[in-house]
């Protein structure tokens, strides 16, 4: 059986500005038709790997290739590719039907065939009739489709997608979320998509690449980067999570023992680890892997539990969560579960802790804390 071509396939790709590394050697493919998140902190080298896929920036070496065919060399008009930047770039003095037009007037397309396929695309991104409009009269989520339309009547290959919510509010980027993977899948297009907003990488993305100092540091499912990342600094940048110095104090097998800089015990399964007796870890723990529990004779022989007070209580609707601190000193967030159980808890309150040993995940630490 024959391997399935990707659309979009990056081997060794590197680019330098003098002595400074922004793209490090990275190696990747994207399957047709599939969301690809590029995820990564502001300065990470997301952006230069978007450009040179674009072809707004040459490689320092490595190649490129959309489709099978090499892009070294290609200019940006001869790719087949499209891009939607963050402030969308529409043109105020066109219309829709001009702006979505654009690119098939550059390429020569008779007007029939303009007109036909602009109605046709905006129909598709749920637009219908709205050629005639001025820019300004759209709201922000419409024009966000505008550009998308803009893009896609062109039938690129690969659709680039950089930080296209970013000016947008939280409620309108909420829903423009749901937006883009729809209009994903309906186009069957492969997306590569730019983000340093971790909330919209795993909502939208079929795979993610999580990017760190000109590198990928991971790359997979939402799943797998948010329950199994791969290293300390992905287990710290995607989700929340509460972080820990500690030493190793016990070795057996997976399991891990390990006491924290507060001088909290704690018992860890972690067969990967890699780590032995002596060794300084950074401990990775969720706020949703802590149960809170108000009776000490409801903990039963669990590990992993800690006698604290409630330090402060932060509601945020379906994500609230309360902060304990331990009768060693420590902080640790707590989630709140959503069957109205806590909601009386207030600061000051007496409470246990207790997580289960594969909850936590634990790296070895290397040069200080991150």
């Amino acid at each position: 059986m024959t391997d399935i071509q990707p659309d979009l396939e990056c081997r060794d790709l590197a680019k330098s500005f003098d002595d400074f590394q922004a793209v490090d050697r990275v190696n990747f493919e994207v399957p047709k038709g599939s969301f690809f998140s590029i995820l990564g902190p502001s300065g990470c080298g997301k952006t230069t790997l978007l450009r040179m896929i674009s072809g707004f920036q040459s490689p320092t070496s490595g190649d490129l290739r959309i489709k099978g065919r090499s892009m070294i060399g290609v200019p940006p008009n001869k790719r087949p590719v499209s891009m939607v930047f963050q402030h969308l770039a529409l043109f105020p003095t066109m219309n829709i039907g001009d702006n979505v037009g654009f690119g098939l007037r550059q390429r020569g397309v008779g007007k029939a065939e303009i007109r036909k396929r602009v109605d046709e695309v905006l129909e598709r991104v749920g637009l219908p009739g709205v050629s005639a409009r001025r820019v300004d009269q759209l709201s922000g989520g419409q024009k966000q489709r505008v550009a998308i339309a803009r893009c896609m009547v062109l039938e690129p290959d690969v659709l680039l997608l950089d930080e296209p919510l970013g000016a947008l509010d939280l409620k309108l980027r909420e829903h423009m979320k749901v937006e883009l993977k729809s209009l994903q899948a309906a186009f069957n297009t492969t997306f590569v998509y730019i983000t340093h907003d971790q909330s919209e990488a795993l909502v939208m993305s079929d795979n993610i690449a999580v990017m760190n100092n000109g590198r990928f540091e991971q790359v997979g499912t939402p799943h797998d980067v948010y329950h199994r990342p791969g290293t300390a600094f992905v287990a710290g940048f995607v989700g929340d999570a509460n972080s820990f110095n500690a030493k190793v104090t016990a070795v057996n097998g997976a399991n891990i023992s390990v006491a924290t800089d507060a001088g909290v015990e704690m018992k860890i399964e972690a067969a990967d680890a890699g780590l032995s007796v002596g060794q300084n870890a950074q401990v990775f723990l969720r706020p949703e892997a802590i149960k809170l529990v108000s009776s000490a004779a409801d903990i039963g022989d669990s590990v992993n539990v800690s006698a604290g007070v409630v330090d402060s209580v932060l509601f945020n609707g379906a994500n609230s969560s309360v902060t304990v601190r331990s009768t060693t000193g420590g902080l640790l967030k707590v989630a709140l579960p959503q069957t109205g159980d806590y909601t009386a808890l207030q600061k000051g309150d007496e409470v246990f802790t207790r997580w289960h040993p594969k909850q936590a995940r634990c790296f070895q630490l290397a040069g200080g804390a991150r």
